[in-house]
């Protein structure tokens, strides 16, 4: 009888086990397949909605897109790519303008995870001549024209408009709104900052309220927003330029790889997902964004080159040295492996520099 009940126990025990160690095997599965789902989900609603043949933009008269050449799955995970990424205000008040407060270029190699950024000043002059319009217009002012003729075509207008303007192949354009950045950072638990100075702004007819003071800091979503958009004051502070944005543009986008790299946890993944699958668009098809996420995984943020533009003001527009600008569009064209140490922030850590 004892023996029997010793047998029973072991059996129970072992039932025990096995019991639990299948609920945490489905417990594994049920997350990876809720984070799945999340993640189709999200790239369903980042990508390129499918349009009529009739509405695809001929590009004859510029650069060809370096993913477009090939129809290879395997080629194009293995050719360099070329982003151009926007950030615009949508928020109530802003007057609805669109117009991209934030632009870099972003080329990135599969192959070697190496990567390079331009950030474009957002009041760099683009003549009639290049853009084909009736007058030269600052570069941010794109992307809401062609939006405001045709919203379905103007992530691809614009990317085409500045793949000729800039003789850079442009493979495709993302565009993320301010709110789901502001939510984005706060999700990730905010992020620390050396505002390099005070920063102080209002205007009451879009609810902007910008308000930092100087020295290192954790800010929230907002406060990095503010961060990134300071140029002027009504309120005493020192005025911030178009250039030293940039700076702070670059500084902020590789604490942001950065932290993304570094998210743990189903919940947290979750709506991270759900954040970024609500405020970015992008013009790149949803199975061709699948593959593509899939061959940047092992990304690393230090292996990000950043290129500074410098120029000086001369109203309306910002203006930059023509071999400057052309030195930094052949990194982008990946055609030099290396650029004049003037023309780079050799390290992220002098993003607040000035000349």
């Amino acid at each position: 009888m004892r023996k029997l009940l010793k047998t029973m126990r072991k059996r129970k025990v072992l039932s025990s086990f096995l019991l639990f160690t299948l609920l945490v095997v489905g417990a594994a599965s049920g997350y990876a397949a809720f984070l799945m789902n999340k993640w189709n989900h999200a790239l369903d609603q980042i990508a390129a909605p499918i349009v009529p043949a009739a509405n695809e933009i001929h590009t004859s008269d510029y650069p060809v897109s370096q993913t477009s050449q090939t129809s290879d799955t395997i080629e194009k995970e293995e050719k360099p790519l070329t982003l151009l990424l926007t950030a615009i205000d949508e928020r109530s008040g802003s007057e609805g303008s669109l117009n991209t407060d934030v632009m870099m270029l972003f080329r990135v190699d599969p192959v070697t995870h190496q990567g390079t950024v331009v950030s474009i000043p957002r009041d760099l002059e683009v003549s009639a001549e290049k853009s084909g319009l009736e007058t030269s217009h600052k570069a941010n002012y794109f992307y809401a024209y062609n939006y405001n003729k045709n919203k379905e075509t103007a992530l691809d207008e614009t990317k085409q408009l500045f793949s000729r303007i800039y003789q850079v192949p442009i493979d495709h354009m993302a565009v993320i709104n301010f709110d789901g950045f502001r939510k984005l950072i706060d999700q990730l638990g905010g992020m620390m900052v050396d505002v390099d100075m005070d920063m102080k702004y209002q205007d009451e007819s879009d609810g902007t309220n910008i308000n930092l003071k100087k020295g290192m800091q954790r800010l929230n979503g907002k406060q990095v927003l503010d961060f990134i958009r300071y140029r002027k004051s009504n309120l005493g502070t020192a005025e911030s330029s178009d250039l030293e944005r940039n700076q702070r543009e670059q500084f902020v986008l590789n604490e942001l790889l950065d932290k993304l790299t570094s998210v743990n946890g189903v919940t947290a993944w979750g709506k991270v997902l759900d954040i970024m699958g609500s405020s970015i668009k992008t013009d790149i098809p949803a199975d061709e964004l699948r593959t593509l996420t899939k061959s940047y995984l092992d990304y690393k943020p230090a292996n990000v080159q950043y290129i500074h533009l410098d120029g000086t003001w001369e109203s309306p527009y910002v203006v930059v040295k023509q071999q400057d600008l052309e030195e930094a569009l052949e990194a982008l064209r990946g055609q030099t492996d290396s650029l004049n140490d003037s023309s780079i922030d050799s390290s992220i850590d002098s993003y607040l520099q000035t000349d």
